[in-house]
C-alpha cells in the first residue's frame, strides 16, 4: 500500500552531555521537540528498493544505502521506491535524516510490519525519540524516551547554511560529564513559563560548535537580538540555532527582519510541540 508521511524537524531544546561509555557513546539528557516544518516521503511498494531525492536541500543527500531512509526500509525488510523531498537543511542538527528514518518505520509499522525493537536505535540517537514525533525526554545513548507535555512554542529556526560535523565538536567539548536536567520536568502554563526554565539548562554543544563554526555566535547573537525574542540556543551539535517568542506573530516578523539582513541563511518560523 502507498503511504505519504510527514518528518518533522527535531529540536533539541537542551541538551546536556552527562557522560561517555566506555565504548565512545556519550550520554544525553535532552529536552527535545518537533516543529511543523520538514521532510516529506511518499512510498510505493514495489520489486526492489530505489530512493528518488527532490526539493530544497536536496543537493549532496545520498540517494543509495548511506542514506538512513534506505537503511530504515531495508531493515525494515521494505522493498519499493521511496520518494523523498527535502525541505530541511541536512548535518544542521534538526534530526532531518533521522526523522526521515523515523518517518519511513512509523508508516511501515502503520501498515502491519513488524519493526524490530533494536533497529530505531541502531540507525541513530536520535531515531527512537523521532518515532515519537511528540515532545519528550530523551536520555542515555538515545534509548530512553520519556513523553513529556509542553506548551505550543512559537520558534523561529536559523541555519547560517555551515555544515557542522557532529565529530569534531564532541571532540572539542571541555567536560563529557556534566549535571543532567533536573529530575523532574516543571509543567509550563505558558511558553514564557517553558522559556524561563528553559534558560536555566544548556546545550553542552554550542560552545564547541562554535569553536567548529564561528558563524553560530552570530545566528545568536541575531536570535537574541530580535524583538521580544525570550531565549535563543543552538539545536543538537548545529548549526541550526532557535529562539523563542510569545506569540507567532513574532516569530514571523523575527523571520521576516533576520532573513532580510541575512538573505543566504535558512530561516522558518515554526510552531513547537
Amino acid at each position: 500500500m502507498a503511504a505519504e508521511v510527514f518528518a518533522p524537524a527535531k529540536i533539541n531544546l537542551t541538551l546536556h552531555v552527562t557522560g561517555r561509555r566506555e565504548d565512545g557513546y556519550h550520554l544525553l539528557d535532552s529536552l527535545v521537540a518537533f516543529a511543523d516544518a520538514g521532510d516529506r516521503l511518499a512510498l510505493e511498494p514495489g520489486a526492489g528498493l530505489s530512493l528518488e531525492v527532490s526539493g530544497l536541500f536536496a543537493e549532496g543527500v545520498p540517494a543509495d544505502a548511506r542514506n538512513l531512509v534506505w537503511q530504515a526500509a531495508e531493515g525494515a525488510g521494505w522493498t519499493g521506491r521511496i520518494s523523498l523531498n527535502k525541505q530541511l537543511p541536512h548535518g544542521a542538527g534538526i534530526g532531518g535524516g533521522s526523522s526521515d528514518a523515523a518517518a519511513v518505520l512509523r508508516a511501515l509499522a502503520g501498515q502491519g510490519a513488524v519493526i524490530a525493537e533494536g533497529l530505531p536505535l541502531s540507525l541513530g540517537a536520535d531515531v527512537p525519540v523521532c518515532m515519537a514525533a511528540r515532545a519528550a525526554r530523551m536520555q542515555g545513548i538515545g534509548e530512553r524516551v520519556t513523553p513529556v507535555e509542553l506548551p505550543e512554542l512559537h520558534a523561529l529556526l536559523v541555519n547560517p547554511g555551515v555544515h557542522v560535523p557532529t565529530g569534531p565538536v564532541f571532540s572539542a567539548l571541555a567536560s563529557r560529564d556534566n549535571p543532567p536536567m533536573p529530575q523532574d520536568i516543571l509543567s509550563f502554563t505558558s511558553g514564557e513559563d517553558c522559556a524561563a526554565w528553559l534558560a536555566e539548562q544548556r546545550n553542552d554543544l554550542e560552545a564547541p560548535a562554535i569553536t567548529v563554526a564561528p558563524g553560530i555566535a552570530r545566528v545568536l547573537s541575531d536570535l537574541r537580538n530580535s524583538r521580544q525574542s525570550l531565549l535563543a540556543r543552538m539545536s543538537g551539535s548545529g548549526a541550526t540555532c532557535y529562539a523563542l517568542y510569545p506569540t507567532k506573530k513574532a516569530a514571523h516578523m523575527a523571520a521576516y527582519e533576520i532573513g532580510a539582513e541575512h538573505p543566504e541563511w535558512w530561516c522558518s518560523a515554526v510552531t513547537l510541540t
